[in-house]
């Protein structure tokens, strides 16, 4: 696939609108669907990784459809054709949000939502195709939206899509959708059919059971690219995508540092650092005129790799962009050298914990001293805008943590201020404020989501003591949006009517939940026991849930766990033989 130019006010230009339709003739369409908008799908680096890997098949032709920003009808960006000429979909899920916008994908695009619905239609019929769910969120809990899939694919793309895709090229004709779902649940590993698992419930709402089908797996194995793995990097250039100028590459994937709230660090077992070679080799693919790189993954990179990574860009004349930066990991003289090239004026460092027990709690590693030193060395790069995580409705947060938030926001500033003084330009400090919300698949899986009321008030204390403050900005996550992102983290299928029910009608979910019956405390607000089966254990991460326990009672007794070294390291099972 050519390169894209960066000057291309959209993507569609990208394709000359006949000759894409030529591309149709003998082949099967794809829709790649992203539910959310097209200037955050684009910026996704695996979105493009699959939307490349589709169009290389010589019997395929892959379009892309985001979600309108008008509300109107989901049309695909090279042909803008409608959701009903394909009789293919995938579905490239990130977050807990997309899920609604999914079902008001299919709904706007005259698609038939439920799986039930199309199970006796053939898949070449209009607005009936066969819909495939993949991307982080579905392999964290694809249950919410289990009854609209036909199957998911679990896991990493790479190794498995081209060979799901020959066998369904294969297949289309031959078999009706039931056998042909019976044969990909049978025959791929990582493919997960949600009509051919039954689930019973105990009366309190639990799940007593999940029951395979005869023949198939009691659980379905994530699929995980072999190493050497190829290294990531941007394939599409639009000026309306969110990083509309930079080459973005991976650094690897997963991350050994366990944080106990971060569902990437467990989800992407075992973590893979790709090497610093391989990753300069990537950034020599960058297009001439594209100097702006985005590094993916710096939080965990090796210091070795980063002095390697970080002087190469530094003799190409690069400017280096990043989403955050591990706190004890900023004062590497190649890359503070790198900023200053760069002109970096924005950079951001996450504490998450507002305090040093709330950071020996979610097993951050990190001090207040590594916060103030890497804030300071950030200044004195040039950086002029400075931006702090943090998170509130931690396990066991008390008011005594968020006083220590306050305290260290208030030393950073300071130090942000002395430098900035003898600089001759005073830095901003914002604060970034999200609220907590547990994840499958992490040690705080089994947390309560602290309740609206308890957030408010958490926001309400930082800003009452904060007020005032030259320099300083309070951004935060809306308590109420939250709760509903909780809900759906944790849901399971009975969630699915909701999702439908305010799809098709637009009304309030707290309305809609209460309509059938559902109770959102139920699902976000208890913490959950050793013992109860969760929704998403259907799907196999290699990760013991004895482990995720055991970490989760070591989080409430304030112990910390060293990183992971998958040379050694065999405490959580996913590099257990």
């Amino acid at each position: 696939m050519r390169q894209r130019s960066a000057n291309a006010p959209t993507a569609l230009l990208d394709h000359e609108t006949g000759g894409w339709r030529k591309k149709w003739k003998g082949r099967l369409p794809v829709a790649l669907l992203f539910p959310n908008h097209y200037r955050l799908g684009m910026s996704n680096l695996g979105f493009q990784l699959v939307y490349d890997l589709v169009n290389t098949h010589p019997d395929l032709v892959c379009e892309r459809v985001f979600l309108p920003e008008d509300g109107g009808q989901p049309l695909s960006v090279e042909s803008r054709r409608p959701l009903r000429d394909f009789p293919l979909l995938l579905c490239s899920i990130s977050f807990e949000h997309d899920y609604l916008n999914l079902v008001r994908m299919l709904l706007a695009g005259g698609i038939e939502p439920m799986a039930s619905q199309r199970a006796t239609d053939p898949m070449r019929r209009p607005g009936s195709p066969l819909i495939i769910g993949g991307g982080v969120a579905t392999f964290m809990n694809p249950e919410p939206l289990a009854p609209f899939i036909d199957f998911f694919v679990v896991g990493e793309a790479e190794p498995i899509l081209p060979r799901l895709l020959d066998f369904i090229l294969r297949q289309m004709e031959r078999l009706a959708r039931p056998e042909l779902l019976w044969e990909v649940a049978r025959d791929f590993s990582g493919c997960y059919v949600p009509a051919l698992y039954d689930i019973g419930y105990h009366p309190d709402g639990t799940i007593a059971s999940i029951t395979p089908s005869a023949g198939l797996p009691a659980r379905v194995s994530k699929v995980v690219m072999p190493e050497p793995a190829p290294v990531g990097y941007s394939r599409i250039f639009s000026s309306q995508a969110e990083f509309s100028d930079m080459f973005m590459v991976e650094l690897g994937r997963g991350c050994s540092r366990g944080c106990r709230f971060c569902a990437a660090g467990f989800v992407y077992r075992p973590p893979r650092l790709w090497p610093g070679q391989a990753v300069v080799e990537a950034l020599e693919q960058r297009p001439a005129g594209i100097e702006r790189v985005g590094l993916l993954g710096m939080e965990m990179a090796r210091p070795a790799d980063l002095d390697a990574i970080t002087a190469k860009l530094l003799a190409a004349g690069c400017r280096l962009s990043f989403s955050s930066l591990r706190a004890d990991a900023v004062q590497r003289p190649g890359l503070l050298a790198l900023l200053r090239q760069s002109g970096l004026k924005s950079a951001a460092l996450a504490p998450d914990g507002g305090s040093e027990r709330l950071r020996r709690v979610i097993n951050k590693g990190f001090s207040e001293q590594d916060v103030l030193e890497s804030a300071a060395a950030l200044c004195e790069a040039g950086v002029a805008n400075l931006k702090l995580y943090f998170m509130v409705g931690l396990p066991t947060e008390t008011d005594t943590d968020l006083e220590e938030l306050v305290d260290l926001t208030r030393k950073v500033r300071e130090r942000l201020l002395a430098v900035g003084r003898s600089r001759g330009r005073v830095p901003t400090l914002t604060l970034s404020i999200n609220c907590f919300i547990p994840k499958p698949w992490t040690p705080f899986q089994f947390a309560p989501c602290a309740p609206v009321a308890v957030l408010k008030e958490a926001l309400r204390l930082i800003r009452r003591q904060l007020a005032g403050q030259p320099n300083l900005k309070i951004q935060a996550d809306p308590p109420e949006s939250a709760y509903f992102q909780a809900v759906l983290a944790r849901g399971d299928r009975r969630v699915a009517a909701a999702l439908l029910a305010m799809a098709a009608t637009g009304r309030n979910w707290r309305q809609v939940f209460r309509d059938l019956d559902l109770d959102p405390a139920w699902y976000a607000l208890r913490e959950r026991g050793e013992a109860e089966i969760f929704p998403w254990e259907i799907i196999d991460l290699g990760i013991r849930r004895e482990y995720l326990w055991s970490e989760y009672r070591k989080a409430l007794a304030e112990r910390v766990t060293e990183a992971c070294d998958t040379a050694k390291c065999r405490r959580c099972g996913v590099c257990s033989p």
